[in-house]
């Protein structure tokens, strides 16, 4: 039944309320899905990153025991086989001729997506030597045996980003 004079084209006040109070509700509950989301796959990033970089330090210490064993390197008391910093991952090392080339295990010092780097800086990782305790927070500088995250931020299962 159309009552004479008034104007049926737009919506009423109580449809355009239901109508926020439903998209209000949705967000609510589509917002903390994609917080989690987004710090899951940081994360993901995380755990790669941490496996590139001990597998390259794994590579270089197989490397360095081989040219030992092939009589290129002499050993020394004081050097356990691991590179001496990150960049030297990055930028290579000879090997004392085993190798015609300075070998590369990185192409670049991964970032933690935790704690990424300001502006013109380099990635920030802990980093760990070869005596140095598994649960240390302060670098030997020996070498580089282990890296583990500077974030004090907790994980999704509730472990420190700094333990993994």
């Amino acid at each position: 039944m159309k009552i004479p004079g008034l104007n049926s084209r737009g919506l009423s006040l109580i449809e355009l309320v239901v109508t926020v109070s439903i998209l209000a509700i949705l967000a609510a509950l589509v917002l903390p899905s994609a917080q989690m989301t987004s710090k899951r796959l940081k994360e993901l990033e995380l755990r790669r990153e941490l496996r590139t970089v001990r597998t390259a330090l794994d590579d270089f210490k197989k490397t360095y025991d081989k040219a030992v064993d092939d009589k290129k390197i002499v050993v020394s008391m004081n050097k356990s086989g691991y590179p001496e910093t990150l960049k030297q991952m990055v930028e290579g090392y000879d090997f004392g001729g085993a190798i015609n080339y300075k070998k590369k295990f990185l192409r670049r010092i991964p970032v933690d997506p935790f704690n990424p780097p300001k502006p013109g800086e380099e990635p920030q990782w802990g980093l760990r030597s070869y005596v140095d305790q598994p649960d240390s927070t302060t670098w030997g500088g020996e070498d580089v045996y282990d890296i583990y995250s500077l974030s004090e931020e907790t994980a999704i299962d509730g472990s420190h980003y700094k333990d993994w």
